[in-house]
């Protein structure tokens, strides 16, 4: 990928500079010519095209605001309830990620679930244990986020 992108923008600039002036407005019209160029020669590329994981970046980017969002909402409502009305317990959550990088974006972003945390991480990686504050809630919740997020996670690490 920074391959491709500092070819992209070599791209920009031969065509900036070919130009009669020089203005940002060249180097733009210059890196789009560099994207097109690129995804016409994509195949020559061992990496997919760079945009395409830009996009998949996006698109985590967006589903993280969205949990971040919703789960800041649900901590309000909880924490402003005139009686607490917990039940925590741990359980477990399998995965099928590989990596320190997978796993690690998978636990964070599970922390950001409403009253989840990551307590450990098994040895094979394969199985992540969580601590939920209300515990039929807080399993359904995680397991949803956990499809969601792998999902996402994937399509940014793998290609």
């Amino acid at each position: 990928m920074p391959v491709q992108v500092l070819l992209n923008i070599f791209i920009a600039y031969l065509w900036m500079f070919l130009q009669d002036e020089t203005s940002g407005l060249n180097f733009i019209s210059g890196y789009i010519v560099g994207l097109i160029i690129l995804f016409f020669m994509r195949r020559f590329f061992k990496k997919p095209y760079y945009l395409f994981t830009l996009a998949a970046v996006g698109k985590l980017f967006v589903i993280f605001i969205h949990e971040l969002i919703t789960s800041a909402m649900m901590v309000m409502k909880h924490v402003l309830r005139p009686k607490l009305d917990v039940k925590p317990g741990i359980f477990k959550v399998e995965t099928d990620l590989e990596g320190d990088l997978e796993i690690t974006l998978l636990s964070l972003l599970i922390c950001l679930t409403p009253g989840s945390v990551v307590m450990e991480v098994s040895g094979d990686s394969k199985v992540l244990y969580v601590h939920g504050l209300n515990m039929p809630d807080s399993k359904e919740s995680v397991i949803k986020s956990k499809t969601i997020f792998e999902k996402a996670i994937k399509d940014v690490t793998r290609k």
